[in-house]
């Protein structure tokens, strides 16, 4: 049976959490890794673009940091002499291409999204290299593999790609199918894939986990092992209920909505690629490896509490767009999610009325979104605000459309701590409801149902 096995950035600190995923790996007989870049490494080359459009003078100290990262790890290995030396090497050639990547963008001030997501790739492509040769050295045979090379296919966005499960499966087991067959264990390059024209794409934050997914689909993988530096999912964040507890099941569903408004757990779209398989999905802990972690299952969790989680999120801002009878006017809706998705704007919900729209977005988006939309500003559409006040809470579970009385239990908890929903959305999900709060009530929204539902 072939287990894949997904290590994030937080797994990939330092040298001895490179040990610890090099012991993991080592423990099976078909592993294949996916493996996110090394933590603090995509910010770094988030920051080398910004510093690089201010001029060439910068990319000598960044490219000498952005090696200094890698050596102290490679140095913590323990290789031998040889084995370290031909680690240097491996890295040198990335390294190499990053700096001609700055030195474009300092040339011409600003860069392209297909050059961008090029520079990206390469924190990722510099991890797989120094798990490999940790690998190589611990007398485990094992190759790094770029992921657009080996066969992880997408389609042409750049920013948040979508995988193309039967392209990447004819390309991906032709490639990595004779590396298990003679013993060698595939190292994967996660959060990118090449588009149908061959540029470089990536999958959006957590996208590793993404990858990881397309990778057990295409070679029929019979467990799928996420690891992260956290516990797996829990019934709320620790750092706001103390009694939070571990979640020993969660349905594919459950998982997914936990990701995409809260959980930052898990890539949302993880578990579409192995839509109608029998790989076996969890969520590990690299710090309690002997711990089996929260396994994600493709029906009903079959757990006995009503709900899975409550979930929350601060980043998160809502745009009204007002106007006399806008909820009739056809075409207007359209209008302005084209105008935002022009811009990359991406948005969460839509909940409208006959007189207003609301759209939830990043809070990041907020400002950006009216200035935008300010341009619509007349005719039926009368005022447009941000606001920038509210918090989302989702109470998560698979009983939720069910089970009798649970909405009333969620909106009784919260009107016990006298705390006012501004808004709210129940039904559109068969396994979630949400609603928007004031920000300074969240913390004691979320603790309110979770004493409701999993006792103080």
């Amino acid at each position: 049976m072939i287990t894949v096995m997904k290590f994030g950035g937080g797994c990939l600190r330092d040298g001895a959490a490179f040990l610890k995923v090099g012991k993991i790996i080592g423990r099976q007989k078909h592993g294949v890794a996916v493996v996110s870049a090394v933590s603090g490494v995509t910010e770094m080359l988030l920051t080398a673009i910004e510093q690089s459009k201010q001029g060439e003078k910068f990319i000598p100290g960044i490219l000498a940091r952005l090696a200094q990262k890698h050596r102290v790890i490679i140095d913590a290995l323990g290789l031998s002499g040889r084995e370290e030396q031909r680690l240097l090497k491996t890295i040198r050639d990335p390294l190499t291409r990053v700096r001609r990547l700055l030195t474009g963008i300092a040339y011409h001030g600003d860069l392209t999204p297909a050059v961008r997501a090029k520079l990206l790739s390469y924190g990722e492509r510099l991890a797989a290299r120094l798990l490999a040769g940790l690998l190589d050295g611990q007398g485990l045979p094992a190759r790094a593999l770029d992921a657009h090379r080996v066969g992880i296919s997408t389609d042409d966005n750049f920013e948040n790609a979508s995988i193309d499960r039967d392209r990447t499966r004819k390309s991906l087991a032709a490639k990595a199918g004779p590396l298990l067959r003679q013993h060698t264990i595939p190292v994967i390059s996660g959060f990118f894939g090449r588009g149908s024209h061959g540029a470089i794409t990536l999958l959006g934050r957590n996208g590793s986990d993404y990858s990881a997914a397309a990778v057990a689909y295409a070679l029929k993988a019979g467990r799928l092992e996420i690891w992260k530096d956290v516990e797996g999912f829990m019934s709320a964040d620790p750092a706001l209920v103390q009694t939070a507890r571990q979640l020993e099941k969660i349905s594919f569903a459950e998982a997914a909505e936990l990701s995409y408004f809260g959980a930052q757990i898990l890539h949302p779209r993880t578990v579409e690629p192995l839509a109608g398989t029998k790989t076996r999905v969890f969520i590990r802990n690299l710090k309690l490896p002997e711990s089996p972690g929260s396994e994600i299952v493709a029906g009903k969790s079959g757990r006995e509490e009503d709900v899975a989680s409550i979930t929350a999120n601060k980043k998160l801002a809502n745009i009204r767009v007002h106007g006399a009878g806008i909820g009739s006017k056809p075409g207007l809706l359209a209008g302005v999610s084209s105008l935002l998705a022009a811009a990359n704007i991406n948005i969460h919900s839509v909940l409208t009325s006959h007189t207003c729209i609301n759209l939830l977005l990043d809070s990041g988006d907020g400002p950006r979104s009216l200035q935008r939309l300010k341009a619509l500003a007349n005719g039926v559409i009368k005022k447009i605000d941000l606001e920038e006040h509210l918090a989302l809470v989702g109470v998560v579970g698979d009983k939720i459309m069910e089970k009798e009385g649970i909405y009333a239990r969620i909106f009784t908890a919260v009107a016990r701590e006298k705390i006012n929903i501004e808004m709210a959305a129940a039904g559109a999900s068969a396994v979630a409801c949400y609603f928007l709060v004031r920000r300074t009530d969240l913390d004691r929204a979320v603790r309110a149902v979770h004493d409701e539902f999993f006792g103080r």
